[in-house]
């Protein structure tokens, strides 16, 4: 199967997959944002900071390595499978006796009961590591897709239930349990691994470069996504923590929506090219210019529809919400784009400057947010982001375009200057539109039908129309 057909299939099922679980996260979130307070979603978000912390070190960077190295032998992956539920059982143990410091640092003592049950979540998110790689590396894009849409089912059925008979925010701590382990038992019963309790330090040794840039860099993204939620958990009250969390992952939907169907097969496919820089530069380029004509005019309509959404969803006791997700809109094309860049850096074997991108983004990163925090709201936090994302977007192309493959940042520029116009197109439009009196979801509609009619005319009068379909179809 040549590039263009695994592309094809892999984000066919992809898109299955990644739209079916957005479908089902954004029904969970809308009955349970009406069921549980911020306070409560709060107390979750703290935990969870830490929960994927320790996922990040589970993985020891193994997932990526394990698809990128074609040479890796079914008995080296066996050793590989045995290290990781050594090591998760480890770090799940470390985890839940955590419980208390992590407590004491928050000043909350409802997470040491909390804390440990999350461990069980930890476990099994960790020990499905390797067979979920696995299924990527062989491009089994279908039952992988299935397994994150059974797991979603499970989360969602489960937190859903347990919210309504009162549980608080153990409603959602089980409903993850419930995803982690479904996932785990099928991910295990569609792969042939075989677990040793004596296993060999080869096959890691093999793959330690590649792997242990990737978890590096994986660390540091790490801190550089999540201090947000640390520092305003630590100096702020725990329902802030869940009005930014809500607004946060709302920010991130257009990302699961436009380019995660596409970033979680790049790796798989393009990596078979590692020696062709110029093929994963011209599919670097071509994903660019799809994603940033959606992007950028996407990132205007919900700056102008922040109320509307925010109401609409979680209901008007998230109100405090909706400036903080307004502020993040304006970031949200730059946040597509940069999305598919450390998939890039990965299949052109690079995870030395992913690396390097990282540890930048950290470094900026904890500036802004710490300016932001000190500022002392949430909304100070965002626009600082705001901020970052931008230079981060900068140098992250530059390294990839300039030293990964060997390139100019003026190609680049060039698949952005007319979305850029098409999003000035909806700027005008949105200012000239007149205040609506309508009901919530009726404003949104015509917001909705307004960005469309701008988008479809931007596209046709820089001729682009036609050129996104033939992208789309190769």
């Amino acid at each position: 199967m040549n590039i263009k057909n695994e592309l094809k299939t892999g984000i066919i099922y992809n898109s299955i997959g990644k739209y079916s679980n957005l479908l089902i996260s954004i029904l969970v979130q809308i009955v349970l944002s009406r069921l549980l307070t911020p306070d409560e979603f709060g107390i979750v978000a703290i935990v969870n900071v830490f929960l994927v912390f320790f996922q990040l070190l589970a993985d020891f960077g193994i997932g990526p390595a394990i698809i990128q190295r074609k040479d890796l032998e079914n008995v080296e992956i066996n050793h590989i499978f045995s290290f990781s539920v050594f090591f998760s059982v480890f770090l799940t143990l470390v985890f839940a006796l955590l419980a208390k410091p992590i407590s004491s640092f928050y000043q909350n003592i409802i997470l040491i009961k909390v804390v440990p049950i999350m461990s069980i979540a930890l476990l099994f998110n960790s020990l499905m590591m390797v067979p979920q790689n696995i299924l990527l590396k062989e491009k089994r894009f279908k039952i992988f897709n299935l397994t994150q849409i059974s797991g979603s089912i499970a989360n969602g059925i489960i937190s859903m239930l347990f919210a309504f008979l009162g549980y608080s925010y153990y409603a959602i701590i089980l409903g993850n349990i419930a995803r982690a382990v479904l996932q785990f038992v099928i991910y295990i019963f569609n792969t042939n691994l075989k677990f040793y309790i004596k296993f060999s330090f080869e096959p890691l040794r093999k793959i330690f470069v590649f792997s242990r840039n990737q978890l590096f860099f994986n660390v540091i993204n790490y801190f550089s996504r999540n201090l947000d939620s640390i520092l305003i958990g630590r100096y702020m009250p725990t329902d802030q923590l869940g009005y930014y969390n809500k607004a946060y992952q709302l920010s991130l939907y257009p990302n699961t929506i436009f380019t995660s169907v596409i970033t979680s097969t790049i790796q798989p496919v393009f990596s078979s090219y590692q020696n062709q820089v110029d093929k994963i530069k011209s599919g670097y380029l071509t994903i660019a210019k799809v994603l940033a004509n959606f992007g950028i005019p996407l990132s205007v309509l919900l700056f102008f529809s922040s109320s509307e959404i925010i109401i609409l969803f979680f209901g008007p006791q998230w109100d405090q919400s909706i400036l903080v997700f307004q502020i993040l809109s304006v970031s949200i094309w730059i946040q597509m784009l940069q999305s598919s860049t450390g998939a890039f850096f990965q299949s052109a074997n690079r995870t030395d400057l992913l690396l390097l991108s990282g540890t930048l983004s950290t470094i900026i990163n904890i500036i802004g947010i710490a300016v932001g925090v000190y500022l002392g709201s949430i909304f100070w936090v965002a626009t600082m982001l705001v901020v970052t994302f931008t230079l981060n977007f900068i140098q992250t192309n530059y390294l990839l375009l300039n030293k990964a493959f060997n390139s100019s940042m003026i190609d680049f520029y060039k698949v952005l200057i007319k979305p850029i116009f098409i999003g000035f197109l909806e700027i005008i439009a949105f200012l000239a539109l007149p205040e609506l009196n309508f009901g919530i979801f009726i404003n949104l509609i015509i917001k909705g039908i307004l960005f469309v009619v701008i988008l479809l005319f931007g596209m046709l009068i820089t001729k682009q129309f036609t050129d996104v379909v033939k992208l789309l179809r190769k």
